[in-house]
C-alpha cells in the first residue's frame, strides 16, 4: 500500500472513507455495534465488520476499541534520557521492557529518547522511573503534564492534506489542570474492565459480549453484556475513556512527519498562549509541563504538529513562532518509533 501519494486514497472506496474518518470516535456502545454502523453506512452488519477487520489487517487501524485517558485513571509522565549512541538499542530495550511504557521515540536532540510512563499511581510511576535510571545509568528527565490545553489525535486522513486538519477551521480548547497524584477511584469491576480493554476490544461482531466472558473469571461472578455496556459508558462519562472507535495509524496513512516543539513561555502568559495555540487546527497536542533548570531544561509549553509533508510541518512551526509564540524554542523531530501502544497497566485496584 502506497501511503505517501494519492494511490492510497484511490484504493479507499466511499464506504471505507466514511468508516475511517467517521468512526475514530462515537463507535456504538451496543451489543451489536456493527449492525448499527452497517445501517449508518448502508451496508450489512457483516460487511461493516469485515471492512473494519480488513482495514485493521492492512494497518490503517492500529486497533479497535477505547482510547484511555491516563491523567484521569492514574499518574503518567513524559520522560527522556540522553542515551549514548553506542548503547542506544540497549537503553531502548530496557525502557521498552516495561509494560507501563506505551510510547517511545527517538528525537533529534541531546535528550534523544522520549517515552511515556503510565501507572495507577504516582508511587508506581516514580518507582519505574527510578528503576529505568538505575538499570540504564542514564539520568531521567521527568516532565509530568500540569495543564492540558488540547490533546486529540482524531483527525481526517482520507484526503490530500499536507498537515493534520488542514481543512478544519478551529478546535475547542480548555485549560484542564492535571494532578500527579490522581487515581481513578475505580470499583473492582471498572478496574478489571479497563485492564481487559486497554489493548483494544476483541475484533468480533459481539465485542462487548466477548469482554464480559473475559472478565467474568477475574471477578469470579457472572458478567452480562449489559454490565459491560454500562461500565464502558460510565468510564467514558467519568473521563477514564476518551473515545471509543477505530484508532487510525497516522504513519500508515501518510502522516509520518511529526515535530514536538518546546517553548520557553513566561509563566504568567502560559494559559493565554496555550489556549490560543491549542485551538489552531494544525496543533494536535498542546500542554504545560514543568521546567527543569537543574537539568538544563528551560521549556514549559509543548506542542505537536503531524503532517504528510515535512516542509508543511516546518511552515506551521514557523507560523507558531512568528505569530503566536515569539519566544525561545527548540524543534524535536521524531526520527524513529521505538514503541507505540495504548496506555498499559499491570494493575489498578490497590495501587
Amino acid at each position: 500500500m502506497n501511503t505517501q501519494s494519492g494511490d492510497w486514497r484511490e484504493e479507499v472506496d466511499e464506504v471505507d472513507a466514511r468508516l475511517i474518518d467517521g468512526y475514530q470516535s462515537g463507535f456504538p456502545v451496543a451489543e451489536r455495534p456493527f449492525r448499527i454502523v452497517g445501517e449508518e453506512l448502508g451496508v450489512t452488519e457483516s460487511e461493516a465488520f469485515e471492512r473494519v477487520k480488513r482495514l485493521s489487517d492492512e494497518g490503517v487501524f492500529r486497533r479497535f476499541g477505547a482510547v484511555l485517558n491516563p491523567p484521569v485513571i492514574g499518574s503518567s509522565t513524559l520522560a527522556a534520557v540522553q542515551a549514548p549512541e553506542d548503547r542506544f538499542d540497549e537503553v531502548s530495550e530496557v525502557i521498552n521492557g516495561y509494560q507501563q511504557v506505551n510510547h517511545n521515540y527517538r528525537r533529534e536532540h541531546d535528550w534523544n529518547m522520549w517515552f511515556v510512563v503510565t501507572a495507577g499511581s504516582r508511587e508506581t510511576r516514580d518507582r519505574i522511573l527510578d528503576e529505568i535510571e538505575a538499570e540504564t545509568g542514564c539520568e531521567v528527565l521527568n516532565l509530568p503534564m500540569l495543564t492540558d490545553y488540547y490533546i486529540d489525535l482524531e483527525f481526517p486522513v482520507v484526503n490530500a492534506d499536507r498537515f493534520a486538519r488542514e481543512s478544519v477551521e478551529s478546535t475547542e480548547v480548555s485549560a484542564t489542570r492535571i494532578s500527579e497524584n490522581a487515581t481513578g477511584d475505580l470499583s473492582r469491576f471498572d478496574a478489571e474492565l479497563l485492564l481487559a480493554i486497554q489493548s483494544g476490544f476483541p475484533l468480533s461482531e459481539t465485542p462487548y459480549r466477548d469482554i464480559a466472558a473475559e472478565i467474568a473469571p477475574e471477578l469470579d461472578e457472572d458478567v452480562t453484556v449489559e454490565m459491560v455496556l454500562a461500565g464502558v459508558e460510565r468510564l467514558r462519562d467519568g473521563g477514564c475513556i476518551k473515545r471509543v472507535g477505530c484508532i487510525v495509524n497516522h504513519v500508515v496513512t501518510g502522516f509520518s512527519n511529526n515535530c514536538m516543539v518546546v517553548w520557553d513561555v513566561p509563566d504568567d502568559e502560559l494559559d493565554e498562549r496555550g489556549l490560543a495555540v491549542g485551538e489552531l487546527p494544525y496543533v494536535t497536542l498542546c500542554y504545560h509541563r514543568p521546567r527543569r533548570p537543574e537539568q538544563d531544561w528551560p521549556y514549559n509549553l509543548f506542542t505537536m504538529i503531524h503532517g504528510r509533508d515535512p516542509d508543511a510541518v516546518d511552515e506551521k512551526v514557523d507560523e507558531l513562532a512568528t505569530e503566536y509564540l515569539p519566544v525561545d524554542h527548540e524543534r524535536l523531530y521524531s526520527t524513529e518509533t521505538l514503541k507505540q501502544t495504548g496506555a498499559q497497566y499491570e494493575e489498578l485496584v490497590g495501587e
